[in-house]
């Protein structure tokens, strides 16, 4: 009997992660993801194990879901930035981020696999937050989206283009900033790494 094929999100949702390198009108469907929201410094101590625990948890219910005869790929991280008030977030210090970070997981894991997984976490005594993991579904909508290559630093130049598409249809950016990492920052020289930029957009 032949092995059920492993759940690929990012090939079912192929449309949601095109990687231009000019910007482009989307319009992205509802999607659940694992959350964790935190501020400060991006890959300061708490970015670092808020990543950790969402892993942690994002693993250990894949696990369990491919013992229960359902398995997947596990997707890579992504991430929500925004600013306190309505400060721009191209004008803001690095201390000063809000972020919610993403992983994407199929519609069908629920509230309970998700309390499942902490469960289990915590009888092996992982030493992760894992208990501050959310399930969410994130409803973005029409939004903007371009490839950004290069330091995060210079992500502003990006952004700008972005926005010019935006105002060329009539439309503003209204966030929050969403970045889709797909390049590991410890792994991949700062001029090579690509990150796919998403913003909704609203008349």
């Amino acid at each position: 009997m032949a092995k059920p094929e492993k759940i690929d999100l990012y090939k079912l949702h192929k449309s949601e992660y095109v990687a231009p390198r000019k910007p482009v009108l989307l319009q992205i469907k509802p999607a659940r993801y694992l959350t964790m929201a935190g501020e400060g410094k991006p890959g300061g101590d708490l970015f670092q194990a808020q990543m950790g625990a969402l892993f942690s948890v994002a693993f250990t219910i894949k696990m369990a879901s491919k013992f229960a005869g359902r398995d997947y790929r596990v997707c890579g991280p992504e991430g929500l930035w925004w600013a306190p008030g309505q400060a721009p977030i191209t004008d803001l210090a690095l201390e000063s981020y809000c972020w919610k970070l993403l992983i994407r997981v199929p519609d069908f894991i629920t509230q309970r696999n998700l309390r499942a997984a902490v469960a289990a976490l915590k009888a092996k005594r992982k030493p992760v937050p894992a208990e501050q993991v959310k399930l969410e579904t994130i409803r973005e909508g029409r939004c903007v989206q371009m490839l950004h290559v290069g330091p995060y630093a210079t992500e502003p130049e990006t952004i700008a283009q972005m926005k010019a598409l935006a105002e060329q249809q009539g439309l503003s950016l209204k966030g929050p900033h969403h970045e889709i990492y797909l390049s590991d920052p410890r792994r991949v020289a700062p001029e090579r790494l690509r990150t796919i930029l998403r913003y909704p957009v609203e008349s």
